[in-house]
């Protein structure tokens, strides 16, 4: 199935999550052919989701695609009947499905691809396959990283001994797997154009970035909702995708002194649970403690009220009460800040990989006490 999220609803009770697709397997049904016989055949199927694909255009990425069809391969048994693929009307997204899965195919077994060809061959077949010309570039730019990356995916039992691997130095070229495969990234990775981020470099809206090469494209910006004598509704923020849920984090710069209040704006409006701080408080480079330690700051009509404290090893975890004073019927909701202090500004990486993962389970955990794993995460660093 090639369609949007929208079309989850009649299936809420049964997903098995591998985003960005939803794998569900339908409950066994009798075969028409089997009823001819008079023998009951019994037979499993199972139904792929794609969620996604965007209503309009085409994914910002390959890769989500390449590994649905990667997945879609992997389940299908060599003797299962033919696969069944559709989308709304059975035309556009589905050639590209069918199309990137036979040049897969193509390309493993003869070493060249021949998109044109295909297109030509399924259009011989039924009407509008692959609709578009965005459609048909899409498809390459896919094919090309298939070619590129490969497929990047590592069985969880394998990861130590595959790593190490990777990390191994060639001594003719005195690099490794993981370097290369890291330039390749970078290679592969579309460069923001400026019309992209035009919301940010709006004038209005430059003195609330901290650096005018780390902007937030359109299509990502979270836009702030509660309004008290605010006209801009911009912040220096992007969401994010987690593994399970669409738009699960929301990744912004520490605020600056004059977008703390479009900070709070920010947690209160998008229902975020957990702030995740990753740098360290310096009015030197603009970097203002934005919390209180007790009592409770107010930005407007958002209050926001200091509850406890709490230190433990590399991780400072503070919860807060916040809610908009101007609409109590709202109510409150508690935030969970976790400031984590293992990650000098001249590092590039943690100090310890332990305390780190340690980090990742507590917000995990708040997430899931506290809201069902419903509310968002904010996470920022100084940029």
């Amino acid at each position: 199935v090639l369609s949007s999220t929208l079309a989850l609803r009649s299936f809420a009770s049964l997903p098995t999550l591998a985003y960005p697709s939803l794998s569900f397997v339908l409950p066994a049904a009798v075969a028409d052919r089997g009823l001819q016989r008079g023998i009951h055949e019994i037979r499993e199927i199972r139904q792929f989701h794609f969620t996604g694909w965007p209503d309009h255009g085409v994914p910002y990425h390959a890769t989500g695609l390449l590994g649905f069809v990667r997945q879609v391969k992997s389940k299908s048994p060599p003797n299962a009947g033919p696969l069944v693929v559709h989308c709304s009307a059975g035309a556009g997204r589905t050639g590209c499905f069918i199309v990137i899965d036979i040049m897969l195919d193509m390309a493993e077994r003869e070493g060249v691809v021949d998109i044109y060809n295909c297109v030509r061959e399924l259009r011989s077949r039924r009407v509008n396959m692959v609709q578009t010309e965005e459609q048909y570039v899409f498809i390459h730019d896919a094919i090309l990283e298939a070619c590129l990356c490969g497929d990047t995916s590592i069985p969880a039992s394998q990861v130590r001994s595959l790593y190490y691997d990777m990390n191994k130095l060639d001594p003719q070229t005195n690099s490794s797997q993981i370097k290369e495969e890291f330039r390749t990234l970078n290679m592969v990775t579309p460069t923001l154009r400026v019309e992209d981020c035009s919301i940010a470099l709006l004038p209005r809206n430059h003195e609330k970035n901290r650096c005018m090469d780390i902007l937030p494209p359109d299509r990502c910006l979270p836009f702030l909702i509660t309004i008290d004598g605010e006209s801009s509704n911009y912040i220096n923020a992007a969401l994010m995708d987690s593994y399970k849920q669409p738009s699960a984090f929301i990744v912004t710069q520490h605020p600056l002194p004059n977008t703390v209040k479009d900070f709070w704006r920010l947690v209160l409006d998008y229902h975020c649970t957990s702030v995740v701080m990753l740098n360290d408080v310096d009015p030197a480079q603009l970097c203002p403690q934005y919390w209180p330690e007790n009592g409770v700051h107010r930005h407007g009509p958002i209050q926001v009220e200091f509850v406890s404290a709490d230190l433990e090893e590399d991780i400072i975890s503070r919860i807060f009460r916040i809610y908009n004073a101007s609409r109590p019927q709202d109510g409150h909701r508690m935030v969970q800040q976790f400031q984590f202090l293992g990650w000098p500004m001249y590092r590039d990486t943690p100090v310890s990989k332990r305390s780190f993962l340690k980090l990742i389970r507590q917000v995990d955990k708040w997430q899931e006490e506290y809201n069902g794993g419903e509310g968002r995460t904010v996470v920022h660093c100084l940029d």
